[in-house]
């Protein structure tokens, strides 16, 4: 089976110039990519936009922290959707060693308000620890579903499951945490964390998500799922995306973001790697619509 490839001009976003960029979303509007993505000097969300999804426009900034709210000193994992010509965005925010997920909105999909000053999700429950953060939602079969990841605040622990009728009030899943570490898999021998997760017609709920060797050193790795919570099996291939030493992603490769592009018969992956204090956003591409044997 063919395997994912690292473009070989990465890094496509994040330098010098910007910083620190991780924890993208991407999503596909009109014939262009969109890259929702957190912006670390800036403690803020931000946009971009590509044609090809390796070039990429100049940020604009979408959601400033909000350091009087009280849990927004710094905003980043976010996700973007647009439903009945709205544009809804979830997003972690930190203070004081917590994390909380809040939520905005946008008619343009530039300019996003807060809907409410209060997050929309907060830790309640001993395995959740201090944080709920890099939401993950879609809009499936008339309602908003939620993965995210919670535990500790650096590096989550486990991924948890969440429905809501309006996405803003939220029940989570009596059966949580839905998906964690395994043990024997060296390479999320230490802890699972932030996914995305897309609804197919031949593999059910595909999710994308990082596996942890150490706290220091991730990869990222694949599984599906029937109904998008339980019984998920992983892929043969795992993990498919790691690190390589001496480059800029050498310490860990996080928070994948990906595509099935039809009209090119690839998938396309955007993630997050680590060299040192330096984070930027990577590509990865796979010939071929077959993930799993």
């Amino acid at each position: 089976m063919e395997r994912f490839r690292k473009y070989e001009n990465n890094p496509v976003l994040g330098g010098p110039e910007l910083g620190t960029c991780f924890d993208v979303y991407v999503t596909r509007e009109n014939g262009r990519y969109r890259m929702d993505f957190s912006w670390r000097p800036k403690k803020s969300l931000a946009v971009t936009f590509s044609d090809d999804g390796i070039h990429w426009e100049k940020p604009q900034i979408t959601l400033e922290f909000n350091e009087e709210s009280g849990w927004e000193d710094n905003l980043n994992r976010n996700c973007v959707l647009k439903v009945n010509g709205k544009y809804m965005m979830w997003y972690t925010g930190q203070a004081r060693g917590h994390s909380y997920i809040g939520y905005a909105e946008s008619e343009d999909g530039i300019r996003f308000k807060r809907v409410i000053n209060e997050p929309v999700m907060v830790s309640e429950y001993p395995w959740e620890g201090f944080s709920v953060m890099n939401p993950c939602v879609l809009y499936d079969e008339g309602k908003f579903k939620m993965w995210y990841a919670s535990g500790e605040t650096i590096e989550p622990n486990v991924l948890a499951y969440a429905e809501s009728d309006d996405g803003i009030h939220w029940k989570k899943s009596i059966i949580n945490p839905i998906f964690t570490k395994e043990e024997g898999n060296i390479y999320e021998q230490d802890r699972v964390g932030g996914c995305q997760v897309i609804k197919t017609d031949d593999m059910g709920y595909l999710m994308f998500y990082i596996g942890y060797e150490t706290v220091e050193k991730a990869q990222i790795c694949m599984a599906h799922s029937d109904n998008g919570i339980t019984q998920w099996k992983k892929s043969s291939l795992n993990p498919i995306v790691t690190p390589d030493a001496g480059t800029w992603d050498a310490d860990a490769c996080y928070k994948p973001s990906f595509l099935w592009n039809e009209e090119e018969e690839k998938w396309m992956l955007w993630y997050n790697g680590r060299n040192n204090l330096d984070e930027f956003v990577g590509y990865v591409t796979k010939k071929g619509r077959q993930l799993f044997d």
